[in-house]
C-alpha cells in the first residue's frame, strides 16, 4: 500500500478561511487536470486569523506536486 502525504498550505489575515475555501477549489480542479489517483482535499480554520487547505497524494506523486504547487508544509496522512 503507498504512503498517503497531506500537502498543506497555511493562509492568515481576516480573509484566512475565504482564501482557504477557494484555494481547495483550485486544488480539485488541478486533481481533476492532473488525473491525480486520489481526490481527497478540504480546508479546516485554526481561528479567526488562520485557515489551511490541503490535499492528499500518494508517495509518487508527492515530488510533483509538491514542485508545481508548492505547499507550506506536509505531514504523512492519517
Amino acid at each position: 500500500m503507498m504512503r498517503k502525504i497531506k500537502l498543506i498550505w497555511d493562509f492568515r489575515g481576516p480573509a484566512a478561511a475565504k482564501t482557504a475555501e477557494h484555494h481547495e477549489k483550485h486544488l480539485k480542479e488541478y486533481i481533476a487536470i492532473e488525473k491525480l489517483p486520489l481526490n481527497i482535499t478540504g480546508f479546516d480554520i485554526i481561528n479567526d486569523m488562520h485557515a489551511t487547505a490541503w490535499m492528499v497524494v500518494t508517495d509518487e506523486h508527492m515530488i510533483t506536486v509538491r514542485d508545481a504547487l508548492k505547499p507550506h508544509r506536509g505531514e504523512v496522512a492519517s
